[in-house]
């Protein structure tokens, strides 16, 4: 696994040539940049600190303004021995402190960097362990920091500093639409795997796969591997792995599980992309587990993935139910004037009931009455048979584009699934959740295998991870995927996005008919 490498002029990095021979001889303290994607972030977190700083202080000028005054203010902060400090100093040592917890809690590790929720939950933890550490000092020392001064820069600054990431994030994807800010990955496994890899990061905004190696190689110079209709090419083998970055101008590696390279291989591999500047990823062989069930643990200088149990109960706690009903009846007030408008045009333009009610399994199989606006006419389960040789669904699901059977105002409310807010009256009844696997119906549950009956665990929700992720247009394998990925890696924070995406991909009516 030795790297014969280039001139540094070919790899785009300056400086003196150095052996590269020997493993491990990796340049710890790299000064310069090897790859596109350090260049780019570099950039992007160096704007981003800027910004950061501008906000902090911002915030608590702002505040000693507002509490105060003006900024050349004479109140002073009274400690118990009498000493006297002027706010404009408070002011100074809170902007200091804040610039570093954000850099301490890593908020703009370029990890994270334009990722979402987990870049927003080290913001908001920086800054509340901030200002319980200042409170805490605040007793410690026996001073009294004025409340009003507190109660503006922290809520102020915390909003404009997930507002700045937020808007950064977006000039990010808008870089990204631009085939820019890339991340360039060559995938190294078997054939299968590279072919999941691949779809995966193709799937993923921001990476880019330019080639893959696999454990023969490419036989013939034109060899490729089809994902999601494109061809991506075998460009070597996974003993020639550096080459193939060399080759490609790759600037991370995405390794799945192998048995044709060695422990000793692997860290080899690992000193010398170290030394170009090329990120190493391991798939660890595991399917649909997310972040906060996997722990490392060490077995005599081994490391081991530890999986935690699946939250199924977590997903049927007191917690998540209290949110459903809070959410639900907030929700229904919002849309009252969508669901009256809606019942009309349903009652005026064709025969039949406003709601359409349909048998479906809840939690551990029982079953209970969906509530749905009437898209269909009456008729329209008489008529099913004969439309089966026209699914365009898989599996059990039967799905058809242009389903005779939906009236005219049934294609509009479907389209941005106006259709389904009625069940929100099933989740304060407790049948259904805001966000679960999607509501079967019995004929498909008596369909299920062991496997597939795991999604019955939770209560079935009004949206999930199939309605943002493709919704019609999923496959029956894909949509059972994302229903047990959901039921066995709840959390609440996974909820909150999910309905956030959710209103993004009812608004572009994507996959819905």
């Amino acid at each position: 696994m030795k790297f014969e490498g280039p001139d540094r002029d070919e790899i785009g990095v300056s400086g003196p040539a150095r052996d590269l021979s020997q493993p491990g001889m990796a340049l710890r303290n790299r000064t310069f940049f090897r790859s596109k994607r350090e260049q780019w972030q570099a950039e992007y977190v160096k704007h981003l600190w800027f910004t950061d700083f501008l906000v902090v202080c911002g915030a608590v000028a702002t505040a000693q303004f507002v509490r105060f005054g003006d900024f050349a203010s004479q109140s002073t902060l009274v400690a118990s021995h009498s000493n006297r400090v002027g706010y404009w100093a408070v002011s100074v040592v809170i902007a200091v402190l804040w610039i570093a917890f954000l850099a301490v809690f890593h908020t703009r590790s370029p990890r994270i960097i334009g990722t979402g929720p987990e870049e927003y939950r080290r913001i908001a933890s920086a800054t509340f362990r901030l200002f319980g550490a200042v409170a805490i000092l605040s007793l410690l020392l026996q001073t009294d920091i004025a409340r009003g001064y507190l109660a503006i820069a922290f809520p102020l600054g915390l909003g404009a500093l997930l507002v700045n990431h937020w808007l950064w994030r977006l000039y990010a994807v808008r870089r990204r639409q631009q085939g820019e800010y890339q991340t360039a990955v060559l995938v190294v496994g078997n054939n299968g795997a590279v072919a999941d890899m691949s779809a995966a990061f193709m799937a993923a905004p921001g990476y880019r796969v330019v080639g893959v190696c696999t454990p023969t190689g490419p036989s013939d110079p034109s060899r490729s591997v089809k994902v999601r209709g494109e061809q991506i090419k075998v460009v070597g083998a996974d003993d020639g792995i550096v080459d193939a970055v060399r080759l490609t101008e790759a600037d991370t590696v995405a390794l799945a599980a192998t048995d044709h390279l060695s422990p000793e291989q692997i860290r080899e591999l690992a000193w010398d992309l170290e030394e170009l500047g090329v990120d190493l990823m391991i798939r660890p062989g595991l399917v649909d587990v997310a972040g906060p069930r996997l722990q490392t643990r060490p077995v005599d200088s081994m490391p081991m993935l530890h999986i935690e149990p699946p939250q199924y109960d977590r997903a049927k706690s007191v917690h998540k139910r209290a949110f459903d009903i809070a959410f639900s009846t907030l929700a229904m007030l919002a849309v009252l004037p969508v669901l009256i408008g809606t019942a009309i045009a349903v009652k005026v333009t064709s025969r039949g009931p406003i709601l359409y009610r349909s048998e479906r399994m809840g939690l551990n199989g029982e079953p209970f009455r969906m509530i749905k606006f009437r898209s269909m006419s009456t008729d329209a389960d008489r008529h099913l048979p004969a439309l089966m040789a026209q699914n365009e669904g898989s599996g059990l699901l039967f799905k058809m584009r242009d389903d005779p059977r939906v009236t005219k105002v049934g294609k509009f409310i479907r389209r941005f699934s106006i259709d389904e807010l009625p069940q929100f009256v099933n989740v304060l009844r407790g049948e259904m959740s805001v966000v679960g696997p999607r509501p079967p119906l019995r004929t498909e549950m008596e369909q299920y295998d062991g496997q597939v009956r795991r999604r019955m665990l939770v209560k079935p929700g009004l949206t999930g991870l199939w309605q943002i992720s493709g919704r019609s247009d999923l496959s029956w394998e894909e949509s059972v995927r994302l229903d047990l990925s959901y039921v066995e890696n709840w959390s609440m924070t996974q909820d909150l996005l999910i309905i956030r995406k959710t209103i993004s991909a009812v608004t572009r009516s994507d996959g819905a008919y």
